[in-house]
């Protein structure tokens, strides 16, 4: 019978310095974090319309590292360069989302931000380095993002960013704008 080897996987993540924000893979020092991000109903409101459980928290955090070992890409944790304080999550995702129209192949930006952190720029901050890794890694700069169509400030980022309103698709019985960064 082989040994199971009971060593934690390290996959290689990039690190994304920008003037003051450090983007990192996650950790299991960082799923406190992410529940009590996730768990928050302001967060919540426009990203599936109600708080995760620690279960939900738990499959959420584990996608992230799926991405990471078996497509090269997913999300970062976003952290203020100077305290290291926790700022949120930004990055890529497929999700295999079932809707019309279909999303295909276009990677799938995304981000949400602690409460105490919004209206600092931090969400441009970290969207345009994801970005901006996005456009050395894929090798063009067609990133697509879905945005509830109440949610303004993300909107807003999104707008600041590059991208631009395609249509208004329905997800999960709820609309959702498809947003293309332009290219």
């Amino acid at each position: 019978m082989g040994v199971i080897c009971s060593l934690p996987c390290v996959l290689d993540i990039p690190i994304i310095e920008t003037e003051r924000l450090r983007l990192r893979g996650h950790t299991m020092d960082d799923f406190a974090q992410c529940t009590a991000l996730w768990g928050n109903a302001a967060v919540t409101q426009y990203i599936g319309g109600k708080p995760l459980n620690a279960e939900e928290c738990w499959s959420r955090f584990l996608r992230y590292f799926g991405h990471w070992s078996l497509l090269g890409f997913g999300y970062w944790v976003v952290e203020e360069r100077v305290t290291g304080d926790f700022v949120g999550e930004a990055g890529f995702a497929d999700y295999k989302r079932e809707m019309q129209p279909p999303l295909g192949d276009a990677p799938e930006l995304g981000w949400v931000l602690a409460p105490a952190k919004h209206g600092k720029g931090y969400a441009t901050e970290a969207v345009r380095a994801v970005l901006g890794w996005g456009l050395m890694h894929f090798g063009a700069n067609n990133a697509i993002c879905l945005i509830h169509p109440d949610h303004r400030a993300s909107i807003r980022v999104a707008t600041k960013c590059g991208f631009e309103e395609r249509e208004v698709a329905i997800y999960k019985g709820r609309p959702t704008i498809i947003f293309k960064s332009a290219s």
